[in-house]
């Protein structure tokens, strides 16, 4: 047994067998935050100007040429060069966003405007992140995108990987529970509520890298508690999915699926059973 006065040489001699080639989450989570201000820079400051604007890129460039450096052993390109391809990105994901933002404020009637969606919904939040975690999946970096996903996760309680390829007009309306797995593949003008599954039928390591979760085609709407599961299980198009349903079947376009349940109301004058007990 290790005594705790040998234990900080053997925490060194373990640090060593981890690998080098990881960039920081600190200042992942930093990046990802100034991100989102740079993209809606009302968030902090109302006085924002362009040249503020035109600062804040050229230091976001250099901090994720920074995060990204410690990673050039595993790259598949340069630091450089990933940053900057990068960086091309941002415009069609803000365009995204705004799509995105505009769709809570056309669908949701608790939606004031479309300022009030960027700054404190966290279904939005949720989904920035992703747009943005998403295309550093794309190039293919490791653990950052991950890094900024779960930052996401932890602030929202939504989920989703940042593999997952998801359309436009995107709304997760409350969002808390949601789980949107990998391989998911998501349409366009699709809508989510709090604690949708959208995972795999098991969890095996021998089908890492094969479709392992479900499709949801244009239009689809799926209400709170539902879980639908299996790489081919596919909702087709302008499908309403209610609540609490579990799904692991494909499900044609057009279609209504609800769980029907007994719900019974009686007059509690008459009711003999305890309403408050102990167990």
């Amino acid at each position: 047994m290790i005594t705790i006065e040998d234990f900080p040489k053997y925490l060194w001699q373990q640090f060593n067998n981890f690998r080098k080639e990881i960039p920081s989450m600190t200042k992942a989570h930093r990046f990802i935050d100034n991100m989102i201000y740079f993209l809606f820079p009302f968030k902090i400051d109302k006085k924002c100007s362009l040249p503020l604007i035109e600062l804040s890129i050229a230091q976001l460039q250099i901090d994720l040429r920074d995060i990204l450096t410690p990673l050039e052993p595993v790259l598949e390109e340069s630091a450089n060069d990933l940053t900057q391809k990068f960086l091309t990105t941002i415009p069609s994901i803000y365009e995204s966003l705004i799509q995105d933002a505009n769709l809570f404020v056309d669908f949701d009637p608790a939606a004031r405007s479309m300022e009030s969606v960027i700054l404190y919904y966290p279904g939005f939040y949720a989904i920035a992140v992703y747009r943005l975690s998403h295309e550093l999946f794309r190039l293919k970096i490791p653990y950052l995108p991950r890094m900024i996903s779960e930052y996401a996760h932890s602030k929202t309680g939504i989920d989703i990987h940042p593999g997952a390829e998801i359309g436009n007009h995107f709304f997760i309306d409350h969002g808390t529970g949601v789980v949107i797995g990998e391989t998911t593949i998501i349409g366009n003008n699709v809508k989510i509520y709090q604690g949708v599954t959208l995972g795999a039928l098991s969890v095996e390591k021998g089908m890492k890298g094969k479709k392992r979760h479900p499709t949801l085609e244009d239009n689809v709407i799926v209400y709170s508690g539902s879980t639908i599961l299996g790489g081919e299980t596919v909702i087709g198009h302008n499908t309403i999915v209610g609540g609490n349903v579990w799904l692991t079947k494909s499900v044609v376009p057009n279609s209504v699926v609800y769980h029907e349940s007994k719900v019974i109301i009686r007059d509690s004058k008459n009711f003999k059973e305890p309403i408050n007990f102990v167990i």
